[in-house]
């Protein structure tokens, strides 16, 4: 038999068995309790801090993340600290609501939801009239074709009965899904979700007026399992257990999101009769309990395009029962329906300009189209911009480093909550590399200066370019925030990847780069960076910055605009047929032509 120990976590005050040689942050994992991760526990990403009681061994990475003082205080990485005796482990708290878009760029739509209600008085039936109580209340609809659901059979003797044969009945596309006592047919609600990879977003529609009732955000509880899609697939393949936890995992993200815009609103969740879901193919089918496995091998192969009719249920939503939920298309295992979604909200299809749609995130997607054509395709551009992979890198949460200024004499700091600088975002990131390039610390190449030219050329900053651990840094914050220059290459390899995703889209669509007339930066990370550092580092095509625009959350701006207008589900199921998916992968000039863009412009 297995020997097990007792770890004891706080401030979770919760105690589990586990099986001796677990690692603390699988111990964890295993029993819901989240520490902080953007690598899914594989050693690399150094942000699963934890400080332990007990005796734990010193892993060879743990120097790297603790000074000698937190070593001897029992600071470790809950990843590489493996569980051989009873341990208390104290998790510091996990930022659960990370700075995001909750808007974005979208359109006017004609008002024509899924969702109706109708108030109707029925004739009571007679000796000389014994039609059935559902014979009675289709005949009243009969300029619709329904199928009655269970439901209303089962409540509406009951309620036509008690209420004088007066009830409003639900009906949600052809579908008659409820009847309710009395007239309820201005209370008629629908929840819009982004569901991101790193962050959950939902919007409470009243879809009686087409306004927004009440809208929440917040990290999405899959985090502990890695940043980015291809971490959770991995886990999914390494460990049998962890399919069923990433799907209770997004299940309860939804469902706490939902709580929380109906009681912000002060709407009973039994109202709320729909839901439209937009996310990556990964995100989606985690939710749903599909097996993701072939989305992370070649030749990358999803479930389904599109999906057969769901319930808010088997998103483990805890709205109306009868509650159906969209779900947005997919264009491939890459270019999801947040992608979709986000095309339809920016009416990529309808506007006769080239433009540009980026959205900026560890798996890039970006389209290029005319209103005629349109081209797809995905970048594999890292977790840099998420803050991951970064030495002193975080999400944008307070104390994020979120803008930078450099110049000649000085580094101005902006930070989230305006609070002491815990760490550095992506935002922060990207200015502070493009404005170390714009003075000429940084070379063409992401070179730091050496010192001592520093020292000739720039006397004010020369004291902020060091060495720690035997690497070269530009120091932001005294004592410990800094740019490394490995910092620089990750974020070389991420705009390298991006730009040469749109350079070759523009190839393929026979125009050029400087046709493009306007660009889209989508998602949060889209929404806070400086368009015009964005220019200067080459991750967007080089035009005016007046023509670059913060698009914000277009993919949950997308799901709103299908739960308001049947008119648009139809839009997005044609960009289906007038999409094309450029496949980056089997292109033999992709790694020489990533080559090339990984130098900043001249």
């Amino acid at each position: 038999m297995t020997d097990r120990v007792r770890i004891s976590f706080s401030p979770n005050d919760r105690e589990v068995r586990v099986p001796s040689g677990v690692s603390v942050f699988d111990a964890a994992s295993w029993h819901g309790i989240a520490i902080d991760s953007t690598c899914g526990g594989h050693g690399t990403c150094r942000k699963c801090k934890v400080r332990i009681d007990g005796p734990v061994d010193v892993s060879t990475s743990d120097p790297r993340a603790f000074s000698p003082d937190e070593l001897d205080a029992g600071w470790r990485l809950a990843c590489l600290a493996k569980a051989s005796a009873d341990l208390a482990v104290e998790v510091p708290p996990l930022v659960t609501r990370p700075k995001a878009a909750t808007v974005g760029v979208g359109r006017q739509v004609i008002l024509r939801p899924a969702v109706q209600k109708r108030c109707v008085t029925l004739s009571e039936p007679s000796l000389a009239d014994q039609q059935s109580d559902v014979e009675r209340l289709v005949a009243a609809l009969d300029d619709l074709e329904l199928t009655v659901d269970l439901r209303v059979v089962r409540n509406l003797p009951k309620a036509l009965r008690d209420n004088d044969f007066t009830v409003t009945a639900v009906v949600v596309d052809d579908r008659l899904v409820d009847v309710e006592p009395g007239d309820t047919s201005e209370q008629r609600y629908g929840i819009a979700f982004d569901l991101g990879t790193t962050t959950v977003v939902a919007t409470l529609l009243d879809l009686s007026t087409g306004t927004p009732a009440a809208v929440r955000s917040m990290l999405n509880r899959q985090q502990p399992f890695g940043a980015d899609v291809i971490t959770r697939i991995s886990a999914t393949m390494l460990d049998p257990e962890a399919m069923g936890r990433l799907t209770a995992a997004a299940h309860q993200t939804l469902a706490t999101l939902a709580g929380e815009v109906c009681e912000e609103a002060g709407v009973d969740p039994l109202r709320v009769y729909e839901v439209a879901l937009a996310g990556n193919a990964t995100m989606t089918q985690l939710a749903l309990g599909i097996d993701p496995e072939p989305l992370g091998v070649a030749p990358f192969v999803m479930a389904t395009r599109t999906l057969p009719r769901i319930l808010a249920a088997d998103l483990g939503v805890p709205v109306h029962p009868g509650a159906p939920a969209y779900t947005f298309p997919a264009l491939g295992a890459y270019v999801g329906g947040d992608i979709v979604s986000g095309m339809l909200a920016s009416g990529m299809d309808r506007d006769k300009r080239l433009r540009l749609f980026v959205d900026v995130g560890t798996n890039c997607e970006i389209v290029l189209g005319d209103g005629q054509r349109l081209l797809a395709t995905a970048a594999p551009a890292g977790p840099a911009f998420e803050g991951a992979a970064i030495r002193c890198g975080m999400r944008a949460a307070e104390g994020a480093i979120e803008v930078v200024k450099i110049d000649q004499e000085d580094v101005r700091l902006q930070v989230i909550g305006d609070v002491e600088p815990a760490g550095l975002c992506g935002s922060g990131l990207v200015d502070a590399v493009a404005e170390l390039v714009a003075i000429g610390l940084l070379d063409a190449s992401g070179r730091l200066m050496a010192v001592d030219a520093a020292q000739e050329k720039f006397p004010k900053l020369a004291g902020r370019l060091r060495e720690v651990n035997g690497e070269r840094v530009f120091m932001l914050h005294e004592p410990d925030i800094y740019l490394s220059q490995r910092d620089v290459r990750e974020l070389q390899f991420a705009k390298a990847a991006i730009a040469t995703g749109w350079r070759l889209l523009v190839e393929e669509l026979g125009v050029a780069e400087g046709d493009i007339q306007q660009v889209l930066l989508a998602g949060s990370f889209g929404s806070y960076l400086s368009p015009a550092n964005a220019v200067r580092i080459g991750l967007v095509p080089d035009i005016s910055v007046l023509r670059i625009v913060s698009a914000g959350n277009v993919a949950g701006e997308g799901a709103k605009m299908t739960l308001l207008s049947m008119r648009e589900r139809a839009g997005a199921a044609a960009l289906l047929r007038e999409v094309r998916y450029v496949e980056l992968s089997d292109r033999p000039d992709f790694n020489d032509r990533f080559i090339e863009q990984l130098s900043f412009p001249g």
